[in-house]
């Protein structure tokens, strides 16, 4: 069933489903935002309520149902899919800057009526959004309900909790124990004056223990809430999930195992006069609500947030042998896709295909880390494009494709976007793809001081596309993780984030540079590279940080305008490629490293 299907038939009976729950509980307006328990990008099924509800598919968006209004709140990455996806529904798109945006915040607050209610439910409802939520409600004289799952109520299909086994992220691609990771964790609480910590992110867990698991799509994590104390620590994971020879190595390391459902109850269960360590952005407020009056709470950044960010050498020693992997699964394909394209038929579905089965010959191979973006011409333009067995474009004519990748391996987590020319692209399509790889090395060239708001990176690498009056809608770069999730933070490169003290750069940060442009209707390019965070220089100034290219593929250079790039650019390029090809060589052979070199050749 395609999403215009099932906006047409699905969509109307279910809001109206909605709103009679509503009506039963004296609500006026209902707020479904895209989160679980765990404040997660990418959901599980059992919280994917707003997908549920609009059929709009993309991983960030708000709805809201009145009785006499539906409205989607989402960014511009979103709104040709979203438009496709709405189209034949009530459900107005209303745009939105950014992800991070609160614009639906504001018109709850100008169009609820003083004394109207509003229903969210409190236990995927962020702690730091409620506030902001309670705030912008106090204005209009409007009331805020958490106390309701009105989908719980009308969603008679809904998923259960998934039930794929964790297991241990061996010690040979984990280098620093799970004990020595609590011990790091129980000096950074101390510091806070905290004797106990909850943490309900699941990247975070997963970090902490040393565990992975297959609970969401492309993130290799597992759905759980943890409780670390003075001596012990408590992971609240769903019944038979983790097998009794796992069971017995956490034990060992004091870590016991409680039901899911016990989180709430673990919390409320604190001893009065204790001091608990809690991250308002990432936790919920129902999580918040089951915390004693009696217990102090300290909120700040998980310490574990930071910990996970900064990678090890030895962590960073297996990222720069899963890129090398990963780089040569990628000759594979592109060696594969240019001897296709003159052969057969080649659609945007078959790109997934190839690209995914290329990687998972690779030692190390997990998974994709995300859904691959293959968009030729007019479906580039959609930075979140996916296509599928209804809609999807066949390569071929002149023009640009875009493919968008990654991959999980036991080692290290893959991102990377390159473009490929099909027949001949036009100049203006070339000048494009010149002005965003100018961007590209513009930033990936930078020094810059140690501790730097990362989103003051941001116009380093929009500069050469802005002085071609050109901008793009999304942030330039995004944190990475080490076999967790492609999307990490602290750390971001946006000019729509706030620069605050934890988005500070650091040694051992990997994050991605992916500055593109985008023409709607006619065709999109980003060129994205994974860098490293090193050590530059120490001046009586401070010391300074660089970045180290970590990922491997050749950019090609038929989708250039040479003419546009300055002598130093070129050397980068040069550079760059010889790197590539260096590093690549040794795991390629026939076709595939033919491809390389070719597309490695000097300027």
């Amino acid at each position: 069933m395609n999403s215009r299907t099932f906006s047409q038939n699905t969509a109307a009976p279910r809001i109206a489903l909605l709103r009679a729950a509503m009506q039963r509980s004296h609500v006026d307006a209902c707020l479904i935002p895209s989160a679980d328990p765990h404040l997660s990008e990418y959901l599980p099924g059992r919280w994917k309520g707003r997908e549920w509800l609009s059929g709009f598919t993309g991983s960030v968006a708000n709805l809201i149902i009145t009785a006499d209004f539906a409205g989607l709140w989402a960014d511009s990455r979103y709104w040709s899919q979203a438009e496709a996806e709405l189209a034949g529904t009530e459900i107005v798109l209303m745009k939105t800057p950014s992800g991070n945006s609160l614009l639906h915040l504001d018109w709850l607050a100008a169009n609820l009526p003083a004394g109207q209610t509003l229903a969210v439910d409190g236990a995927v409802l962020g702690l730091a959004t409620a506030r902001a939520l309670e705030q912008a409600l106090a204005k209009g004289g409007s009331k805020l309900r958490t106390d309701l799952d009105l989908l719980g109520e009308i969603w008679s299909e809904r998923p259960g909790l998934p039930l794929a086994e964790v297991y241990q992220h061996e010690a040979s691609h984990a280098p620093l124990s799970r004990a020595a990771k609590l011990d790091q964790l129980r000096r950074a609480m101390q510091q806070h004056g905290a004797q106990w910590h909850f943490i309900s992110t699941l990247d975070d867990i997963a970090y902490l223990f040393n565990l992975r698991g297959a609970d969401v799509n492309y993130n290799p994590v597992f759905v759980a809430h943890a409780l670390v104390g003075p001596k012990q620590a408590t992971l609240f994971v769903a019944d038979g999930k983790v097998p009794p020879a796992l069971s017995e190595l956490l034990a060992q390391d004091g870590v016991t195992l409680a039901s899911y459902e016990q989180a709430a109850d673990s919390l409320a269960a604190l001893p009065a006069g204790a001091t608990l360590l809690l991250d308002p952005r990432r936790v919920t407020l129902g999580l918040r609500q089951a915390v004693p009056a009696a217990v102090k709470v300290v909120e700040a950044i998980n310490p574990t947030t930071f910990a996970k960010s900064r990678k090890s050498a030895e962590e960073i020693a297996h990222v720069r042998a899963a890129m090398e992997q990963d780089g040569a699964a990628l000759c594979e394909f592109f060696a594969w896709l240019e001897q296709a394209l003159s052969q057969e038929a080649v659609t945007e579905l078959t790109i997934d295909t190839q690209i995914t089965a290329a990687r998972a010959r690779r030692p190390g191979f997990v998974s994709p880390s995300f859904a691959t973006i293959a968009g030729f011409n007019a479906n580039g333009a959609m930075p979140h494009y996916k296509a599928s067995a209804e809609s999807h474009a066949t390569i071929s004519g002149d023009g640009l494709l875009l493919i968008d990748s990654g991959a999980q391996y036991v080692g290290g987590t893959t991102d990377i976007t390159r473009m490929a020319p099909i027949g001949q692209p036009s100049a203006a399509q070339k000048r494009d793809c010149t002005l965003v790889l100018k961007g590209v090395i513009a930033l990936s060239s930078a020094q810059f001081p140690r501790a730097i708001k990362s989103p003051l990176l941001d116009a380093i690498a929009r500069a050469p596309i802005w002085a071609a009056g050109i901008d793009y809608g999304h942030g330039t770069g995004h944190g990475v993780g080490y076999f967790l999730n492609v999307h990490e933070g602290p750390q971001v490169i946006s000019g729509s984030a706030a620069p605050d003290a934890h988005t500070a750069m650091e040694p051992g940060m990997i994050t991605s540079i992916e500055p593109g442009i985008y023409r709607p209707g006619h065709w999109g390019v980003r060129i994205e590279n994974l860098v490293l965070n090193q050590p530059a220089q120490t001046t009586e100034f401070g010391e300074y940080l660089r970045f180290e290219t970590l990922t491997l593929c050749p950019i090609d250079t038929r989708c250039l305008d040479l003419s546009l790039l300055r002598c130093d650019e070129i050397d980068w390029l040069n550079a760059y490629h010889a790197e590539v090809r260096a590093r690549l060589s040794p795991h390629v052979t026939g076709a595939a490293k033919q491809w390389l070199e070719s597309r490695t050749q000097a300027l």
